[in-house]
């Protein structure tokens, strides 16, 4: 019953020592009654099936992820199950029973990974703490906060053990800022570099798939999966790279609590010491975060339309999503998601990066410790709103520009870490050095 990493599960399941089905079982009984509500839907005897076709594969021996228990965060399709995108069952209850995976699924189901159950989210995934009709999910880490959002679900399932690997995925820091309140390992890919589809826009080109997981061996091999690049399971040594530590603030009204601060600077006092040149470097925030909240409320709409259109009755969404996506309307109609707007902001770090001669940026991932873990989706809009923009402001801007960033638990707080386009293998490294 103890929770050893996806490599060392796959390992063991490729060398026959374990099986699959062993693995899957333990799995369930680890997560038990799932005290931290992290859990939409378990399904344990498709689980077993699964597992057990695993064993059967006479490929078992060469699977990169033989065997290992996963979850998925429940807004994408895995097959025979509704996809219900945080809204309740009778809101969902017309939506179609899925008839395939989507890409990264079918991805981490071909490598060996066995779907133990679908992660709880906020509706459309819209918040940056997770709660649905049905329960609020805790935080094993910090007990009475929330787990973040909008894979909340997935990060707290990997923090208590219940799993070692979970998918989410992040449109304006929904990976990274879970991944921080929980005190796991999680990296956004750049653009392109994993299946998206995530929704009609996929947030405007913000929202990328990956994983969630307890050490950056496990980040790594999980990407790699979902990327279809077995080379980004090798972490490399990452020597003599230039690290920016960049501690501005992105907001005039971000205050930064001095344990996060503190947490950060003995991150790269770590790096350097590891041989990196680091230095302090004042990143170009813009100067208003109009582009960001435009399509925050925009793709709020999009979604809203799209999963009204599959069948969920928009009368029963959540009052707050009503008035989210009311001003994505007005978003729309006002023409205020400007590709341009974005290309500036992406065009300023590239000099920035060119001119600091910076390959990886280290900041913090959360402003402050995680809000209050209660039933946001029975308050007004503004009590989901606030706190979102609050604590976890620094990691929407790389989903703007769709550069990676990945955070990494340093000291009991999240540490992020950001790249050019192309740079997952650095992040990786880099992580890899401030793993303890």
């Amino acid at each position: 019953m103890t929770l050893l990493t996806a490599a060392a599960t796959a390992d063991r399941v490729r060398s026959g020592s374990v099986t699959a089905v062993e693995a899957t079982r333990d799995a369930l009984q680890r997560i038990g009654p799932d005290a931290v509500n992290g859990w939409r839907v378990l399904r344990p005897d498709a689980a077993l099936e699964e597992a057990a076709a695993v064993d059967a594969r006479p490929d078992r021996y060469s699977l990169p992820l033989a065997g290992v228990p996963i979850a998925i965060k429940d807004n994408v399709a895995v097959s025979g199950h509704r996809m219900l995108d945080g809204v309740s069952a009778s809101c969902g209850a017309g939506l179609p029973v899925e008839q395939s995976d989507h890409p990264v699924v079918k991805r981490l189901r071909a490598a060996g990974a066995v779907v133990v159950g679908l992660t709880r989210v906020p509706e459309l995934c819209l918040w940056a703490m997770t709660d649905d009709a049905e329960a609020v999910t805790a935080n094993p880490h910090r007990p009475g906060r929330t787990a973040g959002g909008s894979s909340g679900g997935s990060a707290a399932v990997v923090a208590a053990g219940h799993v070692a690997l979970a998918h989410g995925n992040d449109g304006l820091g929904s990976l990274r800022g879970p991944a921080a309140a929980c005190g796991v390992v999680t990296i956004k890919p750049g653009r392109g570099v994993v299946p998206a589809q995530l929704g009609p826009t996929d947030w405007f080109g913000m929202a990328e798939n990956g994983p969630l997981t307890r050490t950056v061996e496990d980040a790594a091999l999980a990407l790699s999966v979902m990327a279809g690049r077995p080379e980004l399971a090798e972490i490399g040594d990452g020597a003599g790279l230039r690290i920016g530590l960049g501690l501005n603030r992105p907001t005039p009204v971000t205050f930064t609590a001095r344990a996060i601060v503190d947490a950060v600077r003995g991150a790269a006092g770590t790096l350097s010491g590891r041989g990196h040149s680091v230095r302090d470097v004042k990143v170009p925030y813009p100067a208003t975060p109009l582009p960001l909240l435009a399509r925050w409320a925009a793709a709020a709409a999009a979604d809203a339309d799209d999963i009204v259109a599959r069948g969920a009755n928009p009368a029963l969404l959540q009052s707050r999503t009503r008035r989210h996506v009311a001003l994505g309307r007005t978003v729309e109609r006002r023409n205020l998601v400007r590709p341009a707007d974005a290309a500036g902001i992406e065009s300023a770090l590239e000099r920035f990066f060119a001119v600091q001669r910076i390959d990886v940026l280290v900041t913090p991932a959360l402003a402050r410790r995680p809000a209050e873990a209660r039933a946001y989706n029975a308050l007004p809009w503004a009590a989901s709103a606030v706190p979102s923009l609050a604590y976890a402001p620094y990691p929407s801007l790389w989903n703007l520009v769709g550069w990676p960033a990945m955070t990494v638990p340093y000291r009991g707080e999240g540490v992020q870490l950001i790249a050019r386009p192309g740079g997952e293998a650095d992040l990786l490294a880099v992580a890899a050095e401030l793993e303890v």
